[in-house]
Parts: structure tokens; C-alpha cells; sequence
């Protein structure tokens, strides 16, 4: 009979795990407290949600998840011997990201010169809030692929891989709840 727990077959370290699981929730409950306010305004909530930029934010979802499939090659050509191909893998991810906030950035700025602030109804608090704090995980993750594409140790390229696949995932369901539900 093996010593060996579920936790021993989980890539990266465990704090990183941890770390991931405690953003997931709270995106969660950030997602939770969004659809059910706005179940007090269904009317309000879709009027606001016609002024994202839907195309922009598709787009997005595709650089996210073009770069997520990048971090994980990183990590099997890492593991292959092809270290160099890895970085490059990894420092092409980032920039991905780096494209991602640019065009949220681009979303933030159009909102701004047409007057909508976070204020302006409770579903642009939300939009602002969750997309922000979204966009701060994008530029964490950008810095530890960068890192990692510096030191490319295998361990160092799954735990960043597996952060950035946080970013991805949070993404994912944002994308459809802000930008798409009706």
C-alpha cells in the first residue's frame, strides 16, 4: 500500500493550490452577490450590459486562453529538455496577457470618455470591480511568467502555469456572466 495522497499528484506546490482555491471562492461569491442583485433590476442590469463591448471582450477570452495553452506547452517542453523553446513559450503567454489588459484597458477608457464610472448604475460597480480585480491577477501572473521564463526551473513553470490557468478559468466565467447573460 502507497504513503501517497492526492496531494502528492497535484503539479506546482501546495500553497499555490491553496492560493488558487481561496481566489476561486472569492470570485465566487463576487460572481454570487452580482447575479443575485442583479435579479433586483434584470431591466437595469441589460440595459447597462448593451454598453460593454462584447467583441473586445470575445477577443479577450481568446488571447486568455490562446496564452493559457502557451504556459502549458511551456511546461511539457520544459519537461522535454527544450529549454529555450520553453521560455519563449512563456515570455509569448505574457505577452498575450499584456494584450488582454491593453484591450481592457482600451474598454475602460471608451466607458470612461462616455461618461459611464463605476457609479453610474450598480451593474457598472460590479463590472468595474470584478474586471479590475481580474485585470491585478492578469498582471501578477504576467510578472511570475516572466519570472519563471527568467528562472525556468520545471516546478517554478507549473506553479506559474497553474496561476495563469487561474486567470483563465476566472475569465471563463466571468466573460458570459458580465458580458453575455441576459
Amino acid at each position: 500500500m502507497s504513503d501517497a495522497s492526492v496531494l502528492d499528484e497535484l503539479p506546482g506546490e501546495l500553497l499555490m493550490w491553496i492560493l488558487i482555491i481561496s481566489e476561486l471562492l472569492v470570485f465566487g461569491a463576487g460572481l454570487i452577490v452580482f447575479l443575485s442583485v442583479r435579479m433586483t433590476d434584470p431591466a437595469g442590469f441589460a440595459e447597462a450590459q448593451d454598453m460593454l463591448d462584447r467583441t473586445g471582450a470575445g477577443i479577450n477570452t481568446v488571447v486568455l486562453i490562446t496564452s493559457g495553452f502557451l504556459a502549458a506547452l511551456a511546461c511539457h517542453l520544459r519537461r522535454a529538455g527544450a529549454r529555450g523553446r520553453a521560455r519563449l513559450a512563456l515570455v509569448a503567454a505574457a505577452m498575450l496577457g499584456i494584450l488582454f489588459l491593453w484591450i481592457k484597458g482600451m474598454e475602460y477608457a471608451s466607458k470612461a470618455a462616455s461618461g459611464i464610472v463605476w457609479d453610474t448604475h450598480v451593474f457598472f460597480n460590479f463590472y468595474f470591480m470584478l474586471t479590475g480585480f481580474h485585470a491585478a491577477h492578469v498582471v501578477a501572473g504576467v510578472v511570475l511568467l516572466l519570472l519563471v521564463a527568467w528562472r525556468d526551473h520545471v516546478d517554478n513553470i507549473e506553479d506559474a502555469t497553474a496561476f495563469w490557468h487561474l486567470v483563465d478559468l476566472i475569465w471563463v466565467l466571468l466573460f458570459p456572466v458580465i458580458y453575455l447573460l441576459q
